[in-house]
């Protein structure tokens, strides 16, 4: 069973506190704000009011025993560079930090941040890319350059097979599965014929995906 602990309880620490409980972890929350951590003592399984600037508070936690320390506390970005510092002092074996800005992400991690996510970045780029084109739903990013993505069976596809198109040499795509009724259908086959209604779940570069959807 992995633990986490969670410092800070602003929107993005509730939300991510919310989605770590639904799985089969064990939960530290920790805020100064005492109504923040009472709010949220349902999806914990421990809590502390304390400022985690603070090395003599953190060091009552036991940091070590921790999976992973995330750190959410966007609103003030001195004290999560401190935080993040501090956690790495007291022995953390694992930081992510949230920022709000890409020129936070060179500090964080100098120091000490074993990762750094931008909530507010990351969701203003995923609508984009789907509102920007009428053939992309959805995408997960893997790196800078790959991405899985949701797009639509362009008409010249439909009827013919995965073999048939020799898609992967055609359009640098793999197909991971078909989409229908909200239900995924793994792509195990060349011989996988392509559907009018059905969606696509390729991997490959948004660039990949805008050529072959054209």
């Amino acid at each position: 069973m992995k633990s986490f602990l969670v410092i800070g309880l602003g929107h993005f620490g509730q939300h991510l506190v919310k989605n770590l409980a639904k799985f089969d972890c064990e939960i530290m929350i920790v805020d100064k704000d005492e109504s923040r951590v009472e709010e949220m003592m349902g999806y914990a399984d421990s809590a502390k009011i304390g400022d985690c600037t603070n090395i003599d508070v953190l060091k009552t936690f036991d940091i070590p025993s921790f999976d992973t320390c995330f750190v959410c506390m966007g609103e003030n970005f001195q004290n999560s560079l401190e935080i993040t510092s501090l956690l790495k002092d007291c022995g953390a074996k694992k930081v992510i930090t949230k920022a709000d800005m890409d020129i936070q992400e060179k500090f964080l991690l100098k120091n000490g941040a074993d990762a750094v996510i931008y909530p507010d970045k990351n969701m203003a780029e995923r609508y984009a890319v789907r509102e920007s084109s009428e053939h992309i739903f959805d995408y997960i990013s893997l790196d800078s350059d790959y991405s899985i993505y949701e797009i639509d069976v362009a008409e010249r596809w439909v009827g013919k097979t995965v073999k048939e198109l020799n898609f992967r040499v055609s359009y640098n795509l793999s197909v991971l599965a078909t989409k229908s009724n909200n239900k995924i259908h793994p792509v195990i086959s060349g011989e996988h014929r392509f559907c009018a209604d059905d969606h696509l779940i390729v991997l490959g570069t948004l660039d990949d995906v805008r050529k072959a959807t054209r």
